[in-house]
């Protein structure tokens, strides 16, 4: 499997987008083929200007950013009928911001005829390279038979990841037992289990294994080191747990986290130029995005100020880099007496919220005024949200590693927020947390980059600050202690 930011990455997903780009950026052509078929020297005058080239490339632009906004390359629901549908709301929503397109700038319209040859062409090309490519997928390319060393919640999570992630190339065999005190089951959630830790090579022999996972919890004097390192050198690729549900889900699992997997894993590694660089993006796009966005602040402002009482900016103490407080800056969007009982959790439906604050919360308009935060250097464009300081004393009391999130400046926007669904309370922080820590592994420019593409699609067709893909919660119970 490919990994790009450390995640595991769809093959399928990657060749279908670059087929689907091909498809799309030919359709005009053939669609002008198709139009003056009985008149070559039309074709040839009319797809040898400079004005056809530049609608086609708007045409193909804007026809695969909807395919991508509309989330058409997450492959994990195969079902012929949710493709289908999906392909067809994506073209429509890209036939109406062309025909805006075309309504605001005549010179871009392709002609009404090609247009909806076009159209056609890519509709029907993509459903059909879709179906047969589904097809062609199963039967050419064989799963990488994997066997998981574990029969506890970490292996359950880690099967339940791979089934979800059913677009990879692998697939799961089966569970060894590997507790000493044995767990009695024949299958866990469809899948056998295959046998003990004694039946280890015979297992990778027979099954013709090529990936095993351990995900042993308690590996004092259960690891089985002498097979692991005979099937390490034979070929087989030998993975820790941890790693691979990071690959797979995009967060740690916090329940397991060792304090050894943060200190040998990969990442975690910010050289100089990174730091700078990403500072100095910080300070040039800030500058760019305050000055840009004053005529939406204006408006926020005097519809603020005409909604309800009180000041139309809202200033709150949140813990920023290494642990120092600042103010962050927002436009209201609550009632001045939201907090009248003391400090509570935002909510997505809080009855607290302004109808002004409801519509400035839809579209984010509410952050507008941290880029003044960003251009002060208290916070960056992407990393981990900050935090109030007294929510901050209790998820320190849950986890011993929430403060490592303060080893970055906070961001206007994050990993954790494009992954995860709007956090109202400290089980939601803490998973949050997962997200935060996984970025900290991973922290790069292209990183910040994928974060700031997730973030305007989240914005733009979903409405909400995050996305539920989360898997179960932990329980606040399992979280690790300071002991851990």
């Amino acid at each position: 499997m490919i990994r790009l930011f450390n995640q595991y990455v769809s093959l399928k997903a990657g060749l279908c987008a670059l087929c689907e780009a091909l498809l799309i950026a030919f359709a005009p052509l053939c669609a002008a083929k198709i139009r003056f078929w009985s008149a070559p020297g039309i074709f040839e005058g009319y797809t040898e200007t400079p004005e056809f080239v530049l609608q086609s490339c708007v045409f193909a632009i804007v026809f695969f950013a909807s395919f991508y906004w509309n989330g058409l390359y997450d492959l994990r629901k195969p079902a012929r009928l949710t493709q289908t549908l999906g392909v067809t709301q994506a073209v429509g929503t890209a036939c109406l911001i062309l025909g805006t397109s075309y309504y605001l700038l005549p010179g871009l319209l392709i002609g009404r005829g090609v247009f909806f040859i076009a159209f056609a062409v890519v509709l029907v090309s993509v459903i059909c390279t879709r179906i047969l490519g589904a097809a062609f997928w199963r039967m050419a390319v064989p799963g990488e038979n994997t066997v998981i060393l574990g029969t506890q919640s970490l292996a359950i999570d880690i099967a339940q990841a791979l089934h979800e992630r059913n677009d990879l190339t692998t697939k799961l065999v089966g569970f060894i037992e590997a507790e000493k005190r044995g767990h009695g089951a024949a299958t866990l959630l469809g899948y056998p289990v295959l046998g003990t830790l004694d039946d280890l090579e015979h297992i990778v022999a027979s099954r013709q294994i090529r990936r095993v996972i351990v995900a042993v919890e308690d590996r004092r004097g259960v690891l089985p080191i002498r097979q692991l390192v005979k099937l390490k050198v034979e070929g087989i690729l030998v993975e820790e747990a941890q790693s691979v549900i990071a690959a797979l889900t995009g967060h740690v699992r916090l329940q397991t986290l060792l304090p050894s997997w943060l200190v040998f894993s990969e990442g975690f590694r910010r050289s100089r130029f990174t730091l700078v660089a990403k500072r100095a993006t910080d300070l040039l796009f800030s500058i760019i995005g305050f000055l840009g966005s004053l005529p939406i602040m204006a408006i926020t402002a005097v519809a603020i100020k005409l909604d309800s009482k009180g000041p139309i900016l809202f200033r709150q103490q949140r813990v920023g880099y290494k642990g120092r407080c600042f103010d962050v800056l927002k436009f209201r969007s609550m009632r001045v007496d939201a907090e009248i009982n003391g400090a509570q959790w935002a909510s997505v439906d809080d009855p607290r919220v302004t109808r002004v604050g409801r519509i400035i919360r839809r579209f984010r308009f509410d952050e507008l005024p941290q880029f003044i935060n960003v251009i002060r250097g208290e916070m960056s464009f992407v990393g981990p949200r900050p935090e109030r300081p007294v929510f901050v004393e209790q998820l320190r009391e849950k986890s011993a590693y929430y403060d490592q999130r303060h080893s970055v400046r906070p961001g206007i926007t994050g990993w954790a927020q494009v992954q995860y669904r709007y956090g109202a309370s400290i089980e939601d922080a803490c998973v949050k947390l997962e997200y935060d820590l996984f970025y900290l592994q991973n922290m790069s420019m292209l990183f910040d980059l994928l974060i700031v593409f997730k973030t305007i699609r989240t914005v733009l067709i979903t409405g909400e600050q995050g996305l539920p893909l989360a898997p179960a919660e932990p329980s606040l119970s399992r979280l690790p202690n300071a002991s851990t």
